[in-house]
């Protein structure tokens, strides 16, 4: 299946430019690989890094500090964005991978809570916002390199692999984690997970060794020669309405859509599969893997196709699915992997009864806050079980209480208020309560886990596949649409920045959004509002307001 997809073996790329496809995708790779690698491994990083606050905010932590590094990728692609403008793309996106990689090396040989307290975690964020700054240029870098290499008619086709292998780094940081945790079990959890970040230099030094190889973009040698550069790619891409009309619907139109249906479709379902669903690990890992594995070839099919009738369509037409039928699919997902969860909601559905104006927000970003009401208790509780739940209105000023099963034949369970109680005694508290509420789930039909015997395995692979065909429908001609819609001049800087503020601000957070709305509402689908919103509003911007490209890029070769 792979080496049926290596761009080697394309009749329609010639030697010279398959090497160029090569080298600036193998940086593509390296960025998705880590993204995965730290998303996969964010339970395991927040007990090692963050075990200074209790378990739901380190893992919260874990997240935000995942998205830190998404939070500064813009500032990177305006950095390396104007240098890639003023100096050439090839020493710009060299320099980019050098610091990309050796970020990523670093993680797996930081000092963790336990050994040097919190200047562990404060190290952690720090080689993060690094890694975040060198991400904002390399991405742009890469695509405008290939995509100047690429004949008009073939500039889809040639951009698609760089889109291919960011899934390929998600195959292989899936591959690498299950072959660790196969090979160290139990010794995984304590210090194997640094290896896959440490096997990470020998694609830095391999992705080094063949960038060094090439020369440089000849759009730019030719402005160069011509003396057209951009003096200021800054101002002229964001300062002038000419070019900004076309940066500000790129980033709502384009690339917003495409990055919450990316992150949706492969991190979110993982940890949909593994944290909702409660499938465990290894059979989430191959599921997903599998699914990258069948759909990465369809980068390459939309790419090609999108040479034909166009950017435009493609993209918009693989938003709009997914924001149609992610409820539906993420429903299928527990029918066909834990249908006990929605035989039990059905059943024996779980309501908090409590003062509303009681409930404070349940989110509690910084770790510290002591929930002591009794509805922020009873909510907290029933979110780390992963067990979907209503709120209703209960007797003013009375506690709250669980109450779980049709009236008529319910059980209630009171919680309770911690106002007055001492750190000890409310830890004796919510032990108690966590222990009657765990027992009274599990009695109602609850699962603490996916029974083995139940999960249809097929069926969840094609709806897995459908997610990653979505991905490939909007990344596929992505690439090539940005390249065209702005002028060599200033093209590396005006598509960077869009690209990544959404990469990294709407799409970044998108992991902590939707576990802050599944934990606020309690209704496990609810986190998917945010990409479905997302994608229906690109939808909407990138048809009135974005230009099919490909009429222009076959008119003139730009």
């Amino acid at each position: 299946m792979i080496s049926a997809t290596l761009p080697f073996e394309q009749p329609g790329i010639d030697k010279a430019h398959r090497h160029v496809i090569l080298a600036s995708s193998l940086g593509t790779m390296f960025e998705w690989y880590d993204f995965f690698l730290y998303g996969s491994l964010a339970s395991i990083i927040s007990k090692q890094f963050f075990a200074g606050v209790n378990e739901t905010a380190a893992f919260i932590f874990a997240l935000l500090t995942f998205a830190a590094g998404f939070a500064v990728r813009p500032f990177g692609a305006l950095i390396f964005g104007r240098l890639g403008d003023l100096m050439g793309r090839k020493r710009t996106f060299l320099v980019t991978i050098v610091l990309m990689g050796s970020a990523t090396c670093i993680v797996g040989l930081l000092p963790t809570y336990a050994t040097a307290g919190v200047a562990a975690p404060i190290a952690l964020i720090c080689v993060r916002l690094l890694q975040g700054l060198a991400l904002g240029g390399e991405y742009g870098g890469a695509c405008v390199y290939v995509a100047e290499h690429a004949p008009s008619r073939k500039r889809g086709l040639y951009t698609s692999w760089i889109q291919a292998t960011a899934t390929l780094g998600l195959l292989m940081s899936l591959l690498v984690i299950m072959a660790c945790r196969a090979a160290l079990g139990a010794q995984f959890d304590t210090w194997g997970w640094r290896v896959p970040f440490l096997l990470s230099f020998v694609m830095l030094a391999i992705s080094v060794y063949v960038r060094l190889q090439l020369a440089e973009s000849p759009v730019f040698q030719e402005m160069v020669r011509q003396g057209t550069r951009s003096k200021s790619p800054i101002a002229e891409s964001f300062a002038r309405w000419e070019n900004l009309k076309l940066v500000i619907p790129s980033l709502f139109g384009a690339t917003a859509g495409m990055t919450v249906v990316f992150y949706c479709s492969q991190f979110y379902a993982l940890f949909f599969l593994t944290q909702v669903i409660k499938l465990d690990i290894q059979p989430a890992n191959w599921l997903i893997a599998a699914s990258l594995l069948l759909g990465a070839p369809f980068f390459v099919v939309f790419g090609r196709l999108s040479d034909i009738v166009g950017r435009k369509k493609i993209v918009l037409l693989g938003c709009t699915l997914a924001a149609c039928t992610y409820f539906p699919i993420f429903k299928g997902l527990v029918h066909y992997a834990n249908p006990r969860i929605e035989e039990a909601a059905r059943s024996n559905p779980v309501v908090i009864l409590a003062d509303v104006t009681h409930c404070s927000f349940q989110l509690d970003l910084l770790g510290k806050r002591k929930l002591q009401r009794s509805c922020d208790i009873a909510k907290a509780v029933l979110a780390q079980a992963g067990v979907p739940y209503s709120l209703e209105p209960g007797p003013a000023g009375s506690p709250a209480a669980v109450r779980i099963g049709k009236p008529a034949s319910s059980v209630l369970l009171p919680a309770f208020e911690a106002d007055r109680m001492t750190t000890a005694e409310l830890k004796q508290a919510s032990a108690g309560f966590t222990k009657a509420l765990s027992g009274a789930l599990q009695d109602a039909g609850y699962p603490s886990k996916a029974d083995p015997a139940r999960i249809n395995y097929p069926m969840l692979l094609l709806l897995l596949w459908i997610l990653v065909l979505y991905v490939t429908l909007t990344y596929g001609p992505l690439a090539a649409w940005l390249v065209e819609l702005f002028p060599p001049r200033i093209r590396y800087t005006s598509m960077s920045v869009p690209y990544n503020l959404a990469v990294g601000w709407i799409g970044g957070f998108l992991p902590t959004v939707a576990f802050g709305i599944v934990a606020i509402t309690g209704d496990i689908y609810s986190g998917l509002w945010y990409p479905v919103l997302v994608a229906l509003f690109s939808v909407v911007v990138g048809g009135l307001f974005l230009p099919e490209t490909l009429e222009g890029s076959r008119s003139a070769n730009s």
